[in-house]
């Protein structure tokens, strides 16, 4: 998929509503071969998906030996609302908490003083954190409004075939 085309979907409005949404399902193959998906925070920087995770987590060994992976952002009304990317994570290990992880996380109901707590336990458990960059070398829109699954649009144009013998 070319770059321009992948912009293009990336800025039409439903995909900028997806992508400021809070949660992804992130999608990957583990070490023995068997494919694991994990809902996980993310944020989006206008080019990349950035999700941040703890150290230790053992999603990092699988991503360490296959780094391609996909991602679901979704609606949860009818019809849905999805985007589908799939792009090579990179892995960056930082010290503390990166800022990433504190916006993403800054839009989930919260009094201000549950906030205080909750990044103060933040910042308590983590010396670190690793920073999985995903940056989209394929996308889908699918809005079911102007565009389709792949499945059903071919069935679409199968009917209009028919019709039209």
């Amino acid at each position: 998929m070319e770059q321009h085309e992948i912009d293009e979907i990336l800025s039409r409005p439903f995909s900028q509503e997806l992508l400021a949404r809070d949660l992804t399902r992130l999608a990957y193959v583990a070490e023995d071969g068997t494919p694991r998906n994990v809902p996980i925070a993310f944020t989006w920087n206008g080019s990349q998906i950035v999700l941040c995770t703890s150290k230790n987590a053992p999603k990092l060994r699988h991503l360490r030996q296959r780094p391609e992976v996909a991602l679901t952002i979704d609606t949860e009304v009818h019809p849905p609302k999805i985007l589908l990317i799939r792009g090579r994570a990179e892995l960056d290990v930082v010290d503390g908490i990166p800022d990433e992880y504190l916006q993403m996380n800054g839009s989930y109901e919260m009094t201000p003083e549950q906030r205080v707590e909750w990044e103060a336990e933040v910042r308590s458990l983590y010396d670190g954190m690793v920073r999985i960059v995903v940056t989209p070398i394929w996308v889908k829109l699918i809005d079911f409004e102007t565009t389709l699954p792949s499945a059903v649009e071919e069935l679409v144009r199968e009917r209009a075939e028919r019709q039209n013998a």
